[in-house]
């Protein structure tokens, strides 16, 4: 197992085998920490620090000595290049939870990476600890499904959960089957504001008693709706059952 790197791209894939053509597991945000297991011709399989998560990448050059001090507190950040002392915005942006250090700054702009600036609104410092998941959750309303993703672009069910611990720095597993088995299970049946619901390869969280917001592949989207009918419609499409119900705050 090699030194300890930081993706330094906006996004990268984590796909199951040093392939295109392979399944995508999970993304790499910009910032974060990987080790590498091994290389094999033009990828690399990797163990991400935050989560345990083990794929394969892309083999590129990528940052040895980084300390993010800063995070992206917007859903998605875009990117400028600096050409003849005029700022301009480029098609790529660093995305939400992202960490990233500050090289350079001006009154509205940071440099995070040579010649690449974001507004200085959009970051917060690493350590900022949001409470509130439900703004978290929300900022997600209406991105795109996406098997594996986990921006604004497109995100699956269970990275929606695990965004939120991502941008608090807290642990939290990546994948529905392992979210399930880390999580204690609720003793009340009731619902309430913070309850994580769990189906076999499905999650999602209440908003409050009766709303309810989750990825949901059959919608293509993240969307808001009634906690009740939620389980009810999994349930009539599906066959599928609630598994375990927890809550957001033990964690």
């Amino acid at each position: 197992m090699k030194n300890n790197f930081f993706y330094n791209f906006s996004l990268g894939n984590i796909n199951s085998k040093p392939s295109n053509n392979s399944e995508t597991l999970s993304q790499i945000l910009y910032g974060e920490k990987f080790k590498v297991l091994k290389a094999q011709k033009n990828w690399i399989k990797i163990k991400t620090n935050f989560d345990n998560y083990i794929g394969f990448i892309r083999k590129n050059t990528f940052n040895k000595n980084f300390n993010p001090t800063f995070k992206i507190k917007k859903i998605k950040s875009r990117i400028f290049i600096k050409k003849e002392n005029k700022f301009l915005p480029t098609k790529s942006y660093l995305y939400f939870a992202s960490g990233i250090s500050v090289l350079n700054k001006n009154k509205e702009l940071i440099e995070f990476k040579k010649n690449r600036w974001i507004k200085k609104r959009d970051i917060i410092k690493i350590d900022h600890f949001e409470k509130n998941y439900s703004k978290i959750m929300r900022l997600f309303k209406n991105s795109k499904y996406l098997w594996g993703g986990k921006t604004y672009d497109g995100i699956d069910c269970s990275a929606l959960i695990q965004i939120y611990f991502y941008y608090n720095r807290t642990f939290f597993p990546r994948d529905t089957k392992d979210q399930i088995k880390f999580c204690k299970r609720k003793k009340s049946k009731n619902f309430c504001k913070g309850d994580i619901i769990f189906w076999k390869g499905h999650v999602g969280i209440c908003l409050s008693k009766s709303k309810f917001i989750h990825a949901y592949g059959p919608k293509k989207k993240v969307v808001v709706m009634p906690t009740k009918q939620t389980i009810q419609l999994i349930d009539k499409t599906a066959n599928l059952k609630v598994k375990k119900v927890s809550k957001i705050n033990n964690y």
